[in-house]
């Protein structure tokens, strides 16, 4: 097979994996961004990539958000938001990132492919999505791919990212043309 159509088998994966989003999910991940008084993100590795993407789109809305681990990072407390990208839900140091923020009264809200991870039990809100992993234990039945690793989940991530920013511009008055005036311009 070429590369051509390996990338269409891809696309194709990730609209047949779109189905098994749940709006209800969705739903209270928006509702917690919009009510956020701070919003910090958190992931490793490519699931860390996507969430990174999904922070830079939430500051050119105009929402405060911090990438976990960044020297500007603010105190956290009672009324912020940690969202962690984590497929397994299992990760060490984003167990260690959840902990501390219940301690400090932070709402957590997690993407996941196993909402009965660690992650998943200290979570608000729980968006699971569709993916194969290794490192999964409880992945939706029927969800198959032909790709390595965690790649599947990885790109519905950023995918449903893109897709919350949609409904947030809509529901923040939003347009594209607003949020650029947000663009870095020192680059």
């Amino acid at each position: 097979m070429s590369v051509k159509g390996y990338t269409g088998k891809i696309i194709q994966e990730l609209h047949n994996n779109a189905q098994y989003l749940e709006d209800r999910q969705l739903s209270e991940l928006v509702e917690a961004i919009i009510q956020a008084r701070h919003i910090f993100v958190a992931g490793a590795g490519r699931s860390g990539v996507a969430i990174k993407g999904f922070a830079n789109r939430l500051m050119h809305l105009g929402c405060s958000v911090s990438i976990v681990g960044d020297i500007t990072n603010p105190h956290t407390g009672e009324g912020d938001l940690l969202i962690i990208g984590s497929g397994s839900g299992e990760t060490d140091s984003l167990i260690s990132l959840s902990e501390k923020a219940k301690k400090s009264q932070v709402k957590v809200a997690l993407i996941t492919m196993d909402p009965e991870s660690t992650i998943g039990k200290l979570s608000d809100v729980c968006v699971v999505l569709p993916g194969v992993s290794p490192k999964v234990n409880n992945q939706m039945a029927g969800i198959k791919s032909i790709q390595p690793m965690g790649s599947a989940f990885e790109q519905i991530s950023f995918l449903t990212y893109d897709g919350i920013i949609l409904e947030l511009m809509n529901r923040m008055d939003e347009t594209s043309d607003t949020m650029f005036e947000r663009h870095a311009n020192l680059e």
